[in-house]
């Protein structure tokens, strides 16, 4: 269980989050939704110890995530960043590699058995064919398979999301999701989403945390949360949301702005 409870922080003088209590259960996976500059981001920042609140507890399994190193901690959360810009040209097997570096020990490099993760990382992604590319030749999407690679090889129990789908035309949109509704349901990984697009949310999460001015809003299941009403407050939009039946999930259509 990864919680955080009462949690706030802030930059400068100003609070970016305030009194934010969380539950990540195991084997969920959690959206996290908002308006621009609501605390999504640096919730999720908080939550793998990049971070650290100004007030509040942010604890795995009990145990406060102070009392952990970063290495140990990196051993059971892994995060996937918005965008990724390698100071090196590194190789697509390169970047996924750089994930077993929480359990190597100094000086240690990579062994077979690291190898072997990597590869098979690699294929549950579906980038196999792209390991000995240079990381800057891929595409937006082949890119962002690669860095959750990357996640899997780091082999942790949690995986934090920061708009895993942002600047993504639709196709690779419906294969980025597949593939983390896949991950969670066969590997069992726990992942928290941060994201803008309602209707990814609403076809992956079983929760949802709704954010708005570093504040929550309202959390619990999907269907319970995403409504019309909760919408228009988190956003200021007049919105539909019904179930889409060829979709098997709730949709969401904007309308108008209503201030």
């Amino acid at each position: 269980m990864l919680r955080a409870d009462g949690v706030s922080f802030r930059y400068g003088a100003s609070f970016s989050l305030a009194d934010v209590s969380v539950d990540v259960a195991p084997g969920s996976l959690t959206g996290l939704l908002g308006p621009n500059g609501c605390g999504k981001t640096t919730l999720l920042k908080l939550m793998c110890g990049v971070l650290r609140p100004h007030s509040g507890a942010l604890t795995l399994d009990e145990r406060p995530l102070s009392a952990l190193t970063r290495r140990e901690l990196a051993r059971h959360v892994a995060l996937v960043p918005q965008e990724t810009h390698p100071a090196f040209d590194y190789t697509v097997m390169e970047m996924v590699l750089m994930g077993r570096h929480p359990h190597l020990g100094t000086f240690q490099v990579e062994g077979p058995a690291d190898l072997a993760i990597a590869r098979e990382s690699l294929a549950a992604t579906g980038t196999a064919h792209l390991a000995d590319r240079n990381y800057m030749t891929l595409s937006g999407g082949e890119k962002q398979r690669v860095v959750i690679a990357g996640a899997l090889a780091q082999a942790t129990e949690i995986l934090l999301l920061d708009e895993p789908t942002a600047s993504l035309d639709l196709g690779y949109q419906l294969q980025v999701g597949a593939l983390l509704a896949r991950l969670n349901r066969e590997r069992k990984v726990t992942m928290v989403l941060a994201t803008h697009d309602l209707n990814l949310a609403a076809s992956l999460c079983d929760r949802l945390v709704l954010l708005r001015s570093g504040r929550v809003l309202a959390r619990g299941p999907t269907a319970d949360v995403l409504t019309g009403l909760m919408v228009q407050q988190l956003y200021d939009v007049d919105a539909d949301v019904q179930f889409h039946q060829r979709a098997g999930h709730l949709t969401v259509i904007p309308v108008r702005r209503t201030r």
